[in-house]
């Protein structure tokens, strides 16, 4: 069985702002009032994929640098291990 092409015609209201952006659409795709609905629901509802590639901008942030917090708890690390070594060399 093959699938059949036919028309159905109905009425529907367009806001203002659509009925332009459709007007806007016709010239680049070359078409009329009548089929320009019919291509923005497709594209719409993804009939038609696009796959535009989006790439962010990469930067280089430097040397990475360790923040105030992580650098206290280095010194207090370093602070426990040299208290240890003192109690060990005591006893």
């Amino acid at each position: 069985m093959g699938c059949r092409n036919f028309s159905v015609r109905t009425t529907v209201t367009l806001d203002a702002d659509t009925e332009a952006l459709l007007r806007r659409r016709m010239p680049e795709r070359k078409v009329s009032f009548e089929r320009a609905p019919n291509g923005a629901i497709r594209d719409g509802l993804g009939a038609t994929v696009r796959s535009e590639r989006f790439e962010t901008p990469v930067e280089s942030l430097g040397a990475l640098r360790p923040t105030l917090d992580q650098a206290l708890q280095l010194v207090a690390e370093l602070e426990d291990d040299e208290l240890a070594a003192r109690m060990r060399a005591q006893s």
